[in-house]
């Protein structure tokens, strides 16, 4: 089982397989390195594909007493340096996204572009923040599964939404564990300034960020790019894996 170490000592768990272009995928908050099971199968015969487990997630460590969300790209950057992967792909899922944008930030010479999945990546602006809680608030007021999975998936998949259930089960961080995820959050000129590509990653049926919000950080960080997904929810990676893996491809190929 390959490790790497975090600059504060913790251990992180991560996966690499397949050969190519290197894409890193980094989980959301019910996630862990094997959510990614249906990109791994997918991509693996065109790119390297590597998973990670964030601490507090799968079978990183989980000792601290609590998770703090500023530590999790530094986890992101030891496992690039124990790997010596460099132009990377970061696709980051929700909170995922946020990490992998610091990360691309900090460590421009090893990552090339971050995907930012159903996600603004904890982008500081006074614009976009009220229409991100303009979003939640209707989110909220769904069921959480809902909010992640379309209602007709549920139905006509039972299994895969049971599965999706159960991953979260092996995390010990939660949600509502993590601090700090979205504190002192890059700023347009500073994701701009870097020369970072950025691509918006959105489904179009999203129910926790609006494609009206994500298109409007799009027009508002300069050179960045935009992939809206037809009919796609917030889960794409999950729910409908070719639509979402093909996206990712595209972008990697693009880099």
């Amino acid at each position: 089982m390959p490790f790497a170490t975090a600059p504060d000592g913790a251990n992180i768990y991560y996966e690499r397989h397949g050969d190519g272009p290197a894409i890193l995928f980094v989980h959301g908050s019910g996630g862990h390195h094997a959510a990614w099971w249906q990109q791994v199968a997918a991509l693996r015969d065109r790119f390297t594909v590597v998973t990670v487990d964030l601490r507090g997630f799968g079978r990183s460590d989980s000792s601290m007493p609590e998770f703090d969300g500023q530590d999790f790209p530094g986890d992101l950057i030891a496992v690039l340096e124990s790997e010596d992967l460099r132009d990377v792909l970061l696709v980051g899922q929700s909170i995922g996204a946020v990490a992998a944008l610091r990360a691309g930030l900090q460590r421009p010479d090893r990552v090339a572009g971050v995907a930012l999945g159903h996600s603004l990546g904890g982008l500081a602006h006074p614009e976009l923040s009220p229409l991100v809680d303009a979003d939640r608030a209707e989110a909220v007021k769904l069921p959480v599964l809902d909010r992640l999975l379309s209602r007709r998936f549920q139905q006509e998949e039972p299994a895969r939404t049971f599965l999706f259930q159960q991953m979260g089960t092996f995390n010990v961080a939660k949600m509502a564990d993590l601090r700090n995820l979205s504190v002192n959050g890059p700023t347009i000129d500073e994701i701009v300034a870097s020369g970072l590509q950025v691509w918006f990653l959105a489904g179009e049926t999203d129910a926790v960020l609006s494609v009206a919000t994500v298109r409007r950080a799009h027009e508002l960080v300069k050179g960045s790019h935009l992939s809206v997904v037809p009919g796609a929810p917030h889960s794409m990676y999950w729910e409908s894996p070719d639509l979402y893996n093909a996206a990712v491809a595209s972008i990697r190929e693009s880099l």
